[in-house]
């Protein structure tokens, strides 16, 4: 097996900016802050922008972290697309299966064929 071609893989702690969640997991991230953690040991610091813990698909709310200004960007070019309301589709006729509808014209038959004779 070959020497010094494997990542260093070490306790990270990665800290979501936008909410209070911190956590201690190993990783391979390269990182030039360190933090103190709540053991007293001081562990390389990664600073992310999304966790579990402002994500909106694991909240169920709607947190816009917007850093860049792209929501602003895309609503400038655009324009608020969420405020037009789509057109409802119209009904599409409902076409009865051809055993349903001779068993309804079955009776109309009859009752021709009785006027008749």
């Amino acid at each position: 097996m070959k020497t010094d071609i494997h990542p260093n893989y070490r306790p990270v702690v990665f800290q979501d900016t936008s909410s209070d969640l911190a956590f201690l997991t190993k990783s391979t991230i390269d990182t030039s802050e360190t933090i103190e953690w709540e053991d007293g040991n001081t562990y390389p610091l990664a600073k992310v922008e999304i966790s579990s813990a402002s994500h909106p698909f694991y909240t169920g709310k709607q947190i816009l972290v917007d850093t860049t200004g792209r929501v602003e960007r895309f609503r400038k070019r655009y324009g608020n697309t969420a405020a037009k309301a789509a057109p409802e589709p119209a009904p599409e006729s409902v076409a009865k299966p051809e055993a349903e509808a001779d068993a309804e014209s079955a009776p109309e038959a009859d009752a021709e064929a009785e006027a008749e004779a």
